[in-house]
């Protein structure tokens, strides 16, 4: 069992959005001792599946429903799954963009790193759009798709 002290410091998390997240009913378990929250293992886990799904875009509303979900069984098996793979639709979608704009930044490095070896753009301009060095082209491309 861990103190709510112990738990803040091992997730990064603020005392506070601990204790909002007991009050929002995300911890419905949670034992007490002396009024005391005891966070046990399955509120650690339960705390990792919450930090997730907030990075991936829902709103507290949502997870509230995901463990309200969780305390009913199997029964929402289905809802689960699909919440988790619209969850995955969605990272995938952000990880596609997250590409694209690395694609953009290292094209740019590479750029500026021959503009300012050439000492002009004169060059690379005349390589633009499709005349690039291969591992560029593929930068270049994926930048502008």
């Amino acid at each position: 069992m861990h103190t709510i002290g112990q738990v803040s410091e091992m997730f990064q998390i603020p005392i506070s959005t601990l204790r909002y997240y007991d009050k929002e009913g995300l911890f419905p378990d949670m034992a007490r001792s002396s009024g005391i929250r005891k966070f046990s293992e399955t509120e650690l886990e339960a705390l990792r599946v919450i930090e997730c799904l907030k990075k991936s875009g829902l709103e507290i509303k949502e997870i509230r429903q995901f463990m309200e979900w969780c305390s009913e069984g199997s029964s929402t098996y289905a809802d689960r799954k699909r919440l988790f793979e619209a969850r995955k639709a969605s990272m995938e979608a952000k990880m596609r963009e997250l590409e694209k704009n690395m694609a953009m930044i290292d094209f740019k490095c590479w750029y500026y790193e021959q503009a300012l070896a050439d000492g002009n753009e004169d060059r690379l301009n005349e390589m633009l759009p499709d005349k690039l060095p291969r591992k560029i082209q593929a930068l270049y491309d994926l930048a502008h798709s």
